[in-house]
C-alpha cells in the first residue's frame, strides 16, 4: 500500500469527520444564540457563525480541489471580523447610554430625597 492510497482512504473519512463535527459545532452556537442571556454572547454567536462557515467552505474546498472557495472564505472571515467589531462597539456605546441613564435616575432620586427632607 502506497502512501498515496492510503491517503486516499484517510482524506475522505477525515471531511465526513470534519463535516460532522463543523454540523455539530453550528447547531451549538444557533443554540448559544437562541438562549444566550446576553447580547454579547449572542455576538460571539454571531461571530461563531461566521467562523464555522469559514471552516464548511475550507473543508468543500479541500472535498472538491476547487481554489476559488479559499478565496470565498477568506473574503467571509475578513467581513466577519469587521462584523463583530461593528458590534462590539455598539455594544460599548449601549453600555455607556445605560450607565449614563442610570447615574440621572441616581441624581433624581437624590434630589427628590434632599427637596421632601
Amino acid at each position: 500500500m502506497t502512501l498515496r492510497d492510503l491517503a486516499d482512504l484517510v482524506v475522505p473519512f477525515a471531511l465526513h469527520v470534519a463535516m460532522a463535527a463543523l454540523a455539530l459545532a453550528f447547531l451549538l452556537v444557533i443554540w448559544r444564540i437562541w438562549k444566550g442571556p446576553t447580547l454579547a454572547d449572542r455576538v460571539l454567536g454571531l461571530d461563531l457563525i461566521t467562523s464555522t462557515t469559514v471552516c464548511f467552505i475550507g473543508v468543500i474546498a479541500i472535498d472538491t480541489g476547487f481554489t476559488i472557495y479559499v478565496d470565498v472564505a477568506i473574503g467571509l472571515g475578513l467581513v466577519g471580523f469587521l462584523a463583530t467589531v461593528a458590534f462590539a462597539r455598539f455594544i460599548l456605546v449601549q453600555e455607556k447610554k445605560d450607565e449614563a441613564a442610570s447615574h440621572r435616575l441616581e441624581a433624581g432620586d437624590k434630589a427628590a430625597d434632599e427637596g421632601s427632607a
